[in-house]
């Protein structure tokens, strides 16, 4: 065939533009002149956990108030209306090399603002603008210790520990194993005023009752045989200052709880033979997966132990009960093994999809074992195929993602969408006019539009204008 040398009769649809820009490896946001996001492609999931439908329309300050990525380029680049480079980190994990460029008006005014992030890991640094990604990289690192979430249920569980996290009072987290108990007793160390001591973990599962005494109270010299010479302290001791985390703590012998009860109380114990009263100041945070008021119904647990301990009652819930979280832990533990087996792995949407359906008994461990698993046997894209029979064939029924047929049809199953999950959330009109940035009586009128099932199933679910 002869070469058509003229352009003038390509043409290229919105939809095949959309889907050009989706399969870009590089994240693209563009905002408009109040910094209001006005699109994103697909990166943003890769990079943040998050669907661009629960992006667009938001206000970029919201999202990094929220932590999703640090530090924030789109301050500078609104101040100075030039081109603007800086190394970020999201909350996921991502490390990401970000320009920001702005495109003016003819009043010179920042009309809209386009963003463009390539991860390091496949970033060559060519003209960049090496003086400002050195000036911000000592901001690049995220909190080691932040819950990974994208869960209304867990935010309100985060909420809920900043409140208690100054003081001093005990606290029990309860849930399934996996779900995360230890990583949430480590959070609220870590914002609590005791962060700059020890934080130290002992499984009352782990460890045989014989040990388990020793090893949380200490012992004198010569307490027994084989004991060191010069005796050993125990946890609770070298604890002092911080924070003690009794991980399955419905194990615990019962003679043991009588003499944690007293720490709980007094403050002091007596190490294993010895005479000498010591007295300590601990926080005590308990985790279990067990129902403890039935272990105190059937004599296997203290009652007067439960109630010292139940002070701050925290239940997580499991991976089943917030499928939005799949997603973002799926990409910071795929970030994860990639960084540790020197590896540049990507995951297939198919088989991200399936994970969202499937039901998860293990939780979040069994989330990122399956993720290690994958990095290691997979090749440069996780497949389907490389999935184990038994996530696939209890996936239940996957629902294909598939382009909308017109934009109409797009901008309706949106406005759907984000409708749908912010009244699941919020479970009240103003609330959800705030959070999606419109009247209230738009969102009481989209509620009713949208959300008719989850209003009719529960009577108290009627939105609310409070």
């Amino acid at each position: 065939m002869p070469r058509v040398d003229d352009t003038s009769s390509v043409e290229m649809t919105l939809q095949t533009l959309l889907k050009i820009l989706d399969h870009s490896l590089d994240e693209i946001f563009v905002l408009d002149g109040e910094q209001r996001i006005l699109y994103v492609n697909k990166a943003c999931e890769r990079h943040y956990g998050l669907k661009p439908e629960e992006v667009i329309g938001k206000y970029n300050v919201d999202l990094f108030e929220k932590g999703y990525w640090k530090p924030s380029i789109v301050p500078e680049v609104y101040k100075r209306k030039k081109p603007c480079y800086i190394k970020q980190q999201t909350y996921i994990g991502a490390e990401l090399m970000t320009s920001a460029i702005p495109i003016l008006n003819e009043e010179g005014e920042i009309e809209l603002v386009v963003t463009t992030s390539t991860e390091l890991k496949t970033y060559k640094m060519g003209k960049a603008n090496k003086d400002d990604t050195e000036s911000n990289s000592t901001h690049s690192k995220t909190e080691a210790d932040r819950m990974i979430t994208n869960s209304g249920k867990i935010r309100q569980i985060l909420a809920f520990c900043e409140k208690v996290a100054p003081t001093d009072s005990t606290v029990l987290i309860q849930g399934e194993s996996g779900t995360g108990k230890g990583v949430l007793a480590h959070f609220i160390h870590k914002i609590s005023k005791r962060k700059n001591n020890p934080f130290l973990t002992i499984n009352c599962a782990a460890i045989p009752e014989e040990l388990l005494e020793s090893e949380l109270f200490g012992y004198a010299k010569g307490a027994f045989t084989g004991a060191s010479k010069s005796g050993k302290p125990g946890l609770i001791e070298v604890a002092d200052g911080g924070t003690l985390f009794l991980d399955e703590i419905g194990e615990m012998p019962l003679a043991l709880q009588a003499k944690l009860l007293q720490v709980i109380q007094d403050k002091q114990f007596i190490p294993i033979g010895g005479s000498e009263i010591k007295k300590v100041d601990i926080r005590i945070i308990a985790a279990t997966n067990q129902n403890l008021i039935d272990m105190v119904s059937a004599k296997r647990f203290r009652e007067d132990l439960f109630y010292r301990l139940n002070v701050i009652d925290i239940h997580l819930p499991p991976l089943r009960e917030r499928k939005e979280d799949v997603i973002p832990l799926t990409y910071n533990f795929l970030n994860k093994f990639n960084e540790k087996y020197h590896e540049n792995k990507v995951i297939s949407e198919e088989c991200l999809n399936i994970l969202i359906h499937y039901p998860w008994p293990g939780n979040v461990r069994q989330l990122e074992n399956l993720v290690e698993r994958l990095v290691v046997i997979s090749d440069s894209i996780i497949q389907v195929t490389d999935l184990p029979d038994m996530i696939t064939e209890n996936a239940g029924t996957v629902t294909q993602l598939a382009l909308p047929h017109s934009l109409d049809q797009a901008l309706e199953e949106t406005k759907r969408t984000l409708i749908r999950r912010s009244y699941q959330t919020y479970k009240s009109s103003r609330k959800v006019a705030n959070d999606l940035s419109i009247s209230q009586t738009k969102a009481s009128k989209l509620i009713r539009e949208y959300c008719s099932d989850l209003i009719n199933k529960n009577s108290s679910d009627r939105p609310s204008r409070q």
